[in-house]
């Protein structure tokens, strides 16, 4: 279709998809040759292109890299103790829907330098399908908190890592609140795999939001989806008494954590007997998934012989 007949609105639309902050000169390419995107690349949009380049560039330098170009192609990324600041970490959610190829982003930061609000901009600033090939985040030694918390929550709701399998979260300042608010979009992520909660002050009433199984007929139904893939949880160094190990071993034993075979629960206040108690309500999950999987395969595996058994004609109208 001619860019002619398109209204200006979404040629405007087009002209936004092909501005890249790390690749500015794509966008000024196709305006060039186009006369109905010209006029719509203003003396004005392309300072700001220049602008928000050298902000990136800025950024890219800080952290070692030698260009944007070597940040745009990028698979993995491994930022830690560079000082990153709040406006670093806002430019990079700015970044967020032109790196098409980066899968997995470590961010740690223990000089402090990130401020109270260093993650909550970060998390702000991601748009719905920003950081569309990341599996893996990493956010340590950085200050979450119930904001950073609430914003991250409401970043991965819009759609943002669409498609993230592990989540870390350490020494990041997450108390009771923050983990209510993020446990919902969470469990609203079927295809997380693992999640590390380590060094953080929550306790039971945000574990409970997080594992709670699904609610008696007649509630509210919980967030569609669940933690119905995940593997791995890390909960070292948080304040779970033994209130909220029985939260999770009742989780466990309703099959609201099927996929579960890996749980740290060293150094909280809960009573060994508490721990004990979620590790047998584990290995009766274990065996349960162990069963199921192997009752599904023999029914597989019976299925085609049932098939082939069958008189011929047996599967038509009388």
């Amino acid at each position: 279709m001619a860019l002619s007949k398109l209204s200006g609105d979404e040629q405007g639309i087009i002209l936004g998809q092909l501005r890249n902050t790390l690749e500015p000169r794509l966008v000024m390419y196709f305006s060039s040759a186009s006369s109905e995107l010209r006029p719509l690349l203003t003396p004005a949009v392309r300072q700001q292109l220049r602008d928000d380049h050298e902000v990136a560039a800025a950024l890219c330098l800080k952290m070692g890299m030698q260009s944007c170009k070597e940040l745009r192609e990028e698979t993995s990324v491994r930022w830690e103790d560079k000082g990153l600041s709040a406006a670093d970490l806002a430019t990079l959610s700015t970044l967020g829907s032109v790196l098409p190829a980066l899968e997995a982003l470590v961010l740690s930061e223990g000089s402090g330098s990130a401020g109270p609000d260093g993650v909550l901009r970060l998390a702000e600033g991601l748009t719905a399908g920003a950081l569309p090939a990341v599996t893996y985040i990493s956010i340590s030694s950085m200050h979450v908190g119930e904001a950073g918390a609430s914003a991250l929550a409401a970043a991965l709701d819009r759609g943002a890592l669409p498609r993230l399998k592990i989540l870390w979260l350490t020494g990041a300042a997450i108390g009771d609140a923050g983990l209510v608010a993020l446990a919902p979009a969470l469990r609203r992520r079927p295809a997380l795999e693992r999640l590390r909660l380590t060094i953080n002050p929550f306790g039971d009433e945000g574990l409970a939001a997080l594992v709670a199984p699904p609610p008696p007929a007649g509630t509210p139904p919980l967030p569609t989806g669940g933690l119905k893939k995940l593997e791995r949880l890390y909960l070292r160094y948080t304040q779970v008494t033994d209130a909220g190990c029985a939260a999770l071993a009742a989780a466990l034993d309703s099959g609201a954590l099927p996929a579960l075979d890996h749980l740290e629960l060293a150094h909280i206040p809960a009573s060994a007997a508490a721990i004990d108690a979620v590790r047998e309500a584990l290995a009766r999950s274990r065996a349960a998934a162990i069963a199921s999987a192997e009752r599904a395969a023999m029914a597989a595996s019976e299925a085609p012989e049932s098939e082939a058994a069958a008189p011929a004609g047996a599967s038509g109208s009388s």
